[in-house]
């Protein structure tokens, strides 16, 4: 039977699946879309033209309100700094950590138990001993308190992925680089990583979006610093004492989930790979 047919015959069984999908991911996307356009609208015709995602009158103004207005110039700075150096580091550390934890180590299980368990504490049960570590080191209302707060905890989703992706790896991949004079960390940097990459990339997706719409830790390390709030911080600005600037407010959400957006799409190939491969592992 020709292929043409084959597939046609399977897109007709997937029909009904898609016309019963299809309402779903309408009302899942339209949200998004209705923010989008919002940001292109007068304040008037938002609070006054229900939930139509068609402006009637096109306005540039609310997104050059909140770049300059809402200072947002300044908080895309600050946390595109934070976000790049707090993937950095969470994946380097949990690379390190998932690549001892792979390997035969005593009380390896309970390690891991104890991992997990802290998985189950919620931020801020743990934000009040973190600020004291980070006020007594000199590092509040700065850019490296921020980025200590949210790099230092344990990442264990990362710790995981990058553990079952490394118990994967065949053997002999390593007992030949250990006869050919190899240490730990040589294996770990020359052939371990460069492997991990696919989940180097899952973890950095993770991160880089925690990081990127982070609240609660940037607000309390910038509390006597205003100009170094991060975008997540910077919404309060469109929340007056009387009013709410509710069309800057949509503007600046577009403009802080864009970068999201094009960063997973950049690297959704590398997502999914490395989920299937800790999985797998």
């Amino acid at each position: 039977m020709p292929y043409r047919v084959l597939a046609l015959r399977r897109n007709l069984k997937q029909l009904p699946t898609h016309i019963v999908l299809a309402p779903l991911v309408f009302l899942w996307v339209y949200p998004f879309v209705w923010m989008l356009s919002s940001g292109f609208k007068t304040q008037s015709e938002m609070l006054l033209g229900g939930l139509s995602l068609w402006p009637q009158t096109w306005t540039l103004d609310n997104f050059g309100r909140a770049w300059e207005g809402a200072n947002f110039a300044g908080y895309s700075l600050n946390t595109l700094i934070i976000s790049t150096t707090v993937v950095a580091i969470v994946v380097v550390v949990s690379s390190l950590a998932g690549y001892a934890l792979s390997q035969d180590l005593p009380g390896k299980r309970v390690i891991v138990g104890v991992l997990v368990a802290t998985m189950f504490l919620p931020k801020g049960f743990s934000i009040l001993p973190v600020f004291v570590l980070i006020n007594a080191l000199g590092l509040n209302n700065g850019l490296p308190g921020i980025i200590l707060a949210e790099s230092g905890p344990a990442h264990v989703i990362a710790v995981l992925l990058f553990m079952g992706f490394f118990t994967s790896i065949p053997a002999d991949v390593t007992e030949a680089a250990i006869i050919d004079g190899a240490g730990k960390l040589r294996i770990y940097w020359q052939i371990m990583l460069p492997l991990a990459t696919p989940v180097v990339a899952t973890v950095a997706i993770f991160n880089f979006i925690a990081t990127w719409n982070a609240f609660l830790v940037p607000l309390v390390f910038t509390l006597a610093n205003p100009s170094l709030r991060t975008l997540g911080v910077g919404m309060y600005a469109f929340f007056g004492e009387y009013s709410t600037d509710w069309t800057g407010l949509a503007a600046g959400s577009v403009m802080a989930v864009l970068p999201i957006i094009v960063v997973f799409l950049m690297l959704q190939r590398y997502f999914i790979q490395g989920l299937a491969g800790a999985i797998r592992g």
